[in-house]
């Protein structure tokens, strides 16, 4: 178990630890399936973006996240044998904003800021992350974005900004806790950097990987939702208080 009084900073990953993106592009592409009479199953379609996002990604880093997305699109048409439809690569490439929390996440994120300093580093823009923000309607300490850094995580210049953002508030590399959905993008990085990791097993009790990519590493908490977090420090909390005898 974690010693939750040793962390002042949770940084978090956003796009399928806070916001449920695999449900976000399926309710997106479904009515498209349907349009052109396609077999091929909404949550293969995910599958496929993983693989086609990371490419554009790595390949390209300096590429704004709108056109990883558009990009992305035009990958999937082909992929599946589907005509070349620009106003369809247009709206998943402004889709982002209209992605939508996991039920539990605005509360939990509330609570925890009680109690921690929160920051985010994600692999979008900065205009797509601005309209997510809105919806979390928690302060956030800072924010890294790939168009920040010039990068897309695995890569590490997200968790090299975010440390020098924490050392501008006093906290060091042993006060942060981060805490992710993506072993991929994100255990796996900061677990050669030395970071304390949470996992959040968004897809327990789900075949594959959904929007990201598969990856071996060892989280050092994990759990299945950002409820279970809260449940877990309420838990230290209680634990950490002095019993009052009774008389």
């Amino acid at each position: 178990m974690l010693a939750f009084s040793e962390f002042k900073l949770l940084t978090f990953d956003c796009y399928g630890t806070l916001i449920d993106w695999d449900t976000s592009i399926m309710k997106l592409v479904e009515p498209w399936l349907m349009e052109m009479k396609s077999p091929v199953p909404a949550d293969l379609v995910v599958s496929t973006f993983a693989l086609m996002q990371a490419k554009h990604q790595q390949t390209r880093p300096t590429l704004l996240y709108p056109e990883v997305l558009r990009r992305s699109w035009r990958d999937i048409e082909e992929q599946f044998g589907w005509d070349e439809n620009a106003g369809r690569a247009d709206a998943f490439a402004r889709s982002v904003p209209h992605w939508r929390p996991f039920p539990d996440t605005v509360e939990s994120l509330r609570y925890l800021s009680r109690h921690f300093a929160l920051g985010i580093l994600s692999n979008v823009d900065n205009a797509s992350l601005a309209g997510t923000l809105k919806m979390l309607e928690v302060p956030f300490l800072f924010t890294v974005t790939a168009e920040d850094v010039s990068s897309y995580k695995p890569g590490q210049p997200h968790f090299d900004a975010a440390q020098r953002e924490a050392a501008r508030h006093g906290i060091t590399k042993g006060e942060i806790l981060h805490t992710a959905q993506s072993k991929h993008h994100d255990i796996a990085p900061g677990n050669r950097l030395g970071l304390t990791t949470i996992w959040v097993n968004r897809r327990h009790g789900k075949k594959g990987t959904g929007a990201t990519l598969a990856a071996a590493a060892d989280p050092s908490l994990t759990v299945n939702s950002l409820a279970e977090l809260v449940d877990l420090h309420k838990a230290a909390q209680v634990a950490s208080q002095p019993v009052s005898l009774q008389r």
